[in-house]
């Protein structure tokens, strides 16, 4: 039983992890943790296709050598490719354009990832920014260079 509440505790920690990285220290860089798969040829095909603009929020530099980070805006918006698909969850499923996005409340945003598709993308939007989701859109042709394959949603909700 207390093993199972330590790793409760540890996944619940490495999720906020990137959130707590993403404010500039000493320079207007965001800072990010890229994920291990953040280079692969995938995520190499996804950055060619981030968005140059999201809801007109300006590009921001970010802090990492890999083209699988990127950030929009002040506070940012960060986008990750790389990620480990999720696993089946309880945690709302939206499809937004044709993509399954898995919604998972943090303390100061809302985290989106992608469903079905290795490697997943993860889209981070802070409580700054109204109606969360609605900044998903953008992301849609960089989403579309992985191939959704592990399934649908099964709690889809439009």
């Amino acid at each position: 039983m207390h093993g199972r509440r330590v790793l409760r505790t540890a996944r619940t920690l490495l999720a906020l992890l990137p959130v707590a990285l993403l404010a500039a220290c000493g320079d207007d860089a965001v800072r990010a943790v890229p994920f291990d798969l953040s280079d692969s040829p995938a995520c190499r095909a996804v950055a060619e296709h981030w968005p140059s603009t999201v809801g007109g929020l300006e590009p921001r530099v970010t802090a990492v050598q890999s083209t699988g980070v990127a950030a929009w805006g002040d506070p940012p918006i960060v986008a990750r490719c790389g990620k480990l698909p999720p696993e089946p969850t309880t945690d709302p499923c939206i499809d937004i354009d044709g993509i399954d996005w898995v919604a998972t409340e943090l303390d100061d945003g809302t985290m989106f990832t992608t469903y079905g598709r290795t490697p997943a993308i993860e889209v981070l939007v802070p409580d700054a920014y109204d109606t969360a989701p609605l900044w998903l859109p953008a992301f849609g042709e960089a989403v579309r260079q992985v191939e959704q394959s592990l399934g649908e949603c099964s709690s889809v909700t439009d």
